[in-house]
């Protein structure tokens, strides 16, 4: 009994170990040498930097980037702003300016190019996390590096951009337009999808990672936290950071380094200073230091490579990887081996064919059981609580406490289901099943995902114990336990990973996981005759933290509410209405929307550019203010050769932070410019704009220019005529209308087009 005790112990001490080995514990303080990265001095900054919101165009944008520029400049760099209009495929159209400096090496090759975005998503969001910690991680890395009074044998580049919550515009105007980018041999890229959690590393590449990996591991970070799992699917995913600009315009190397806990500090009023995890800033200043002073010397001409590497992190061994030429052998290696111990032991009669037959029963139904719980599980959470669905991402104030409900629950099903095969000394047949399952999901990964194949290295110490389990009715249940441990510590951080990266909409993949984990713990758990009593404490632990999360289902001044309001006159119609994104009301809107709103429609369905393409929900009839509509002048209209030039200005009279443009997608444009800038056509494409999927041309984020010129070319008969939005977001401070200011209980929902004055204008070229 007390040896059973010990085991349970282990196996806790290894899932919690798994965990607490992702991340430091504490920070390093003020005191610390002036050659170390410190978080301290890193957070002197970085209140600086986020003490308002500051997107590209704002007020406080501009003195953001003086900031930066002039901490720069105290660490005796030369700095520069780099700045002109950029359309990216994201449809934004902006006039970035970046900060640049550089440092010099001894040695005339590839440089070294430290990268983060300075402007915080539009409009509330303060952006400390996202990305105000990743520019001062990178201000106190190179502060400390330069006090070393030691040459870099390769140039090393500081890129701080703008414009990236809009559409990647800074980084796309330095990749294609700056002389410096053909330098760069490497991208260290410092990014936030949250505000607290271990920072994940991602290779970003175009070619295989293997001399990346080895530069990585040969850097020796203290923390790592990678797997090529994650790189499998970022590289099958639409990727939205900087650094996939460098990948995909330029062919340039890097890695991306992000935190994505307190998911539902994104881009939100909530992304501040003091809600910013310190030890996840000391995270991400262990990666940076040790890769810059490695990577400053390295030979950064010779990181291309076609071979990929299987990669993975566990406390102890930190990152261990193999090339993906093993993934086959490996596979049909343990395929052997499991085959062989079968009919050892069936020969030896320590496993049995009833028994092992029986034994798929519980780990297949408790996969589906499972499953359909996690599948099913978020949905129904939306169903009873409704207000989640205001959370656009997914990931709820309470979403831990749904992890481990489900996680609980799932362990509860396991050990339910397996308590009915459970039989004195049967526990080798139950381990034959499970070993059989994750030697299929390993063939297929060996065809569809190479990247998870280190999944096979648990398998192989399951075939350890199911060597131990034949050769000996009785074996020592600590040394089981201890071959358990690469399946917990490899495996567990994902039950974790993926609702908390994708949205709680992911509970199936920590159900899953959590069913393929046990499956494998079945070597200890096979002896317990109590599986069932277990099932019932595992049950009611999991109804407790869903009582625990109900008591946090409710939005509070510690948990706000997002709510969405906006003010949209059609000049066409000369009609107003107010709207909103929220599925349901509440004190602050329904003064507006009253407790009848009508169902947003029309051309209030028109999606604006946002994350989550979010349309409209809700509108009511409003009393028309007296905006200023926009001024369009048609400079020239003429037709030669049966093509139609045309050059339009358009200020809009009131000051405006977007202008978007849509136009009927069959439309044909010849040429585009915007603002002297020729907008270039799509690869093999006859005309601008083609291949559109829906009605969108572009947005315009005001900043310098105020006003736009399109000056485009047509066919003669087409009749064509564009929708314009021109939008501020000063709702809550223009005196034409009499909205309060938020309760604390709420924030500004993020993602969409909020707290904004907009006014619809067609645009008919006749």
């Amino acid at each position: 009994m007390l040896k059973k005790a010990a085991a349970l112990l282990l196996i806790i001490i290894a899932v919690y170990w798994s965990f607490y080995a992702l991340i430091p514990h504490s920070i390093s303080g003020l005191d610390t040498s002036e050659s170390e990265f410190s978080t301290d001095r890193a957070l002197v900054q970085l209140k600086e930097i986020s003490k308002q919101p500051h997107f590209t165009g704002s007020e406080n944008h501009e003195s953001v980037r003086n900031y930066i520029a002039k901490e720069l400049e105290s660490l005796g760099l030369e700095t520069q702003i780099q700045e002109g209009n950029t359309l990216t495929d994201w449809g934004t159209f902006v006039k970035p300016k970046n900060i640049l400096a550089r440092i010099k090496g001894s040695d005339n090759s590839k440089a070294l190019l430290l990268l983060s975005h300075y402007d915080s998503n539009p409009h509330s969001s303060y952006g400390a996390s996202d990305a105000g910690s990743g520019v001062v991680t990178i201000l106190e890395g190179l502060r400390a590096f330069l006090s070393k009074n030691k040459r870099p044998k390769n140039d090393i580049i500081i890129l701080i951009t703008d414009a990236e919550e809009l559409g990647l515009n800074g980084a796309s105007l330095f990749v294609n337009k700056h002389p410096w980018a053909k330098d760069v041999g490497l991208v260290l890229n410092f990014e936030a999808r949250g505000s607290g959690g271990p920072s994940y590393m991602l290779v970003e590449t175009n070619g295989g990672n293997q001399k990346l990996i080895e530069g990585f591991k040969a850097a020796h970070p203290d923390y790592p936290v990678a797997n090529s799992l994650a790189y499998s699917i970022y590289k099958m995913l639409p990727n939205d950071t900087d650094l996939t600009r460098f990948r995909e315009d330029a062919n340039i190397d890097g890695f991306n380094f992000a935190f994505i806990d307190d998911h539902f500090d994104y881009h939100t009023a909530l992304d501040t200073y003091d809600r910013l995890d310190r030890n996840t800033l000391e995270h991400q200043g262990s990666y940076l230091m040790p890769l810059l002073n490695y990577f400053a010397d390295a030979n950064l001409n010779n990181l291309k490579s076609k071979n990929d590497d299987v990669y993975f992190n566990v406390p102890l061994f930190k990152t261990i990887s193999y090339p993906f030429s093993w993934v086959l052998p490996m596979l049909i290696i343990a395929l052997l081996i499991f085959i062989a111990l079968v009919f050892y032991g069936i020969n030896k009669r320590t496993l049995e064919s009833n028994e092992m037959a029986k034994a798929f029963l519980p780990g297949i139904a408790a996969v589906i059981i499972n499953g359909l719980v996690g599948y099913f599980g978020w949905k129904a959470l939306c169903a009873i609580y409704p207000q989640y669905n205001e959370m656009l991402h997914g990931f709820t104030y309470n979403g831990h406490a749904y992890i481990w409900a489900f996680s609980l629950f799932s362990i509860a099903v396991c050990m339910w289901l397996y308590s009915k095969v459970y039989k004195p000394e049967n526990t080798a047949s139950l381990a034959v099943p499970p070993l059989f399952l994750w030697l299929v999901i390993c063939g297929v990964i060996a065809i569809k995902l190479n990247g998870a194949s280190f999944f096979i290295i648990p398998v192989y110490f399951g075939l350890i114990s199911l060597f131990v389990l034949v050769r000996q009715k009785h074996p020592n249940i600590i040394l089981m336990t201890l071959l358990l441990f690469p399946v917990l510590m490899m495996m567990s951080p994902f039950v974790q990973m993926f609702p908390v990266g994708l949205g709680l909409k992911m509970l199936i993949a920590s159900t899953l996981m959590v069913s393929l984990i046990f499956s494998l713990c079945i070597s200890v758990f096979g002896f317990s005759r109590y599986k069932n009593r277990w099932s019932y404490v595992l049950f009611a632990a999991s109804i407790i933290f869903l009582i625990l999360a109900h008591f946090k289902s409710d939005f509070s001044e510690e948990r706000p509410k997002p709510n969405s309001l906006v003010y949209v006159y059609d000049a066409d119609r000369d009609a107003a209405v107010w709207a909103t994104y929220d599925y349901i009301l509440d004190d602050w809107t329904k003064p507006f929307l009253t407790d009848k709103p009508d169902k947003a429609e029309g051309f209030l369905n028109e999606k604006f550019s946002s994350k989550y393409k979010t349309p409209f929900t809700f509108s009511k009839k409003a009393n028309i203010k007296p905006l200023s509509l926009p001024y369009i002048d048609k400079q020239k209209d003429t037709v030669i050769a049966g093509l139609r030039h045309v050059k339009l200005f358009i200020t809009p009279q009131r000051k405006v932070n977007r202008m978007e443009f849509f136009a009927d997608s069959t439309y044909k444009f010849l040429s585009f410019n915007l603002n002297g800038m020729k907008v270039e056509k799509p690869k093999n494409a006859v005309s601008v704009f083609a291949n559109r999927k829906g009605n969108r041309l572009f947005s315009y984020y005001v900043s310098d220019e105020k006003y736009l010129e399109m000056e485009f070319i047509i066919p003669a008969e087409q009749k064509t005529e564009f929708i314009m939005y021109s939008s501020s977001n000063d709702m809550l401070d223009n005196a034409l209308f009499d909205v309060p200011k938020r309760p604390t209980t709420m924030i500004p929902k993020p993602f969409v087009l909020n707290d904004a004055v907009i006014v619809k204008k067609t645009i008919a070229l006749e």
